[in-house]
């Protein structure tokens, strides 16, 4: 069994690391930035000039957008795309749209701003020491993972580019996988690894993560790094702000 030590915090017996991936392993503010305005352009556009100011304030105060600064806790940040899309039909639905259009435009949206931007993967490049960290654990015979409520093609694709070799096992958000807000995740995960979840510790920078941990014996590390405002997660976390202060020992 592995000890992991993160500042003065220790974890003892430690058989797997379930990790966020944006925010926590990569850095994705600028392009979810970028991405949120994008949206909100392309949503807009299709409104009557009257209504598209109003409605393009509303779909950026849900992202948590202002100005330039991004929530890190906000719904852009931390919600699955599927949220996102019914967060803004709801807007588009409030501003006078059929619900039915609504989705229909929301999804559209959506497709339109992805595209008028570089892949993603190739805009949210690792944070320091991230990809050393993974390998240190894998070497350490700790198994890694990553869990996201990013799009599971969105992972798999950031595993495949950056070559982490030393993951294990990862899982987005798909039609058929449970999110990881589910109250089953941790089990589900912890069963797909073949760890205990006791034995387990989730590292990330989301209020989702820390209950995660949180839906069994898991321990848990919130990482405040990787975001211009560092997000806050809950009083009872124990966070830290680097991936370089995370090692591992036999």
């Amino acid at each position: 069994m592995t000890t992991i030590r993160c500042l003065d915090y220790l974890f003892d017996s430690v058989q797997a690391v379930l990790f966020d991936k944006d925010g926590t392993l990569a850095n994705v503010e600028t392009y979810l930035r970028d991405l949120g305005y994008a949206r909100s352009q392309f949503i807009s556009a299709h409104l009557p000039a009257s209504n598209a100011p109003k409605l393009r304030s509303a779909v950026l105060s849900a992202f948590g957008l202002s100005a330039d600064r991004l929530d890190p806790a906000g719904m852009l940040a931390v919600g699955s795309r599927y949220e996102n899309e019914v967060a803004v039909a709801t807007c588009l639905a409030i501003a006078g749209s059929g619900w039915v259009d609504a989705v229909k435009r929301s999804k559209e949206a959506f497709v339109e701003a992805e595209a008028s931007l570089a892949p993603k993967v190739q805009k949210t490049p690792m944070l320091t020491g991230a990809k050393a960290l993974l390998s240190r654990l894998a070497s350490a015979n700790v198994k890694v993972g990553i869990v996201s409520s990013d799009l599971h093609t969105e992972v798999a694709a950031f595993v495949d580019y950056y070559q982490l070799s030393s993951v294990a096992w990862y899982c987005g958000s798909a039609p058929a996988s449970l999110p990881k807000t589910h109250s089953g995740f941790l089990d589900f995960a912890c069963n797909s690894m073949a760890v205990d979840p006791s034995r387990t510790l989730v590292i990330g920078d989301s209020a989702a993560d820390y209950l995660l941990a949180c839906q069994g014996a898991a321990g848990f590390l919130g990482m405040t790094g990787g975001w211009q405002d560092p997000p806050s997660i809950d009083p009872a976390a124990r966070t830290f702000s680097d991936l370089l202060q995370v090692e591992a020992f036999d």
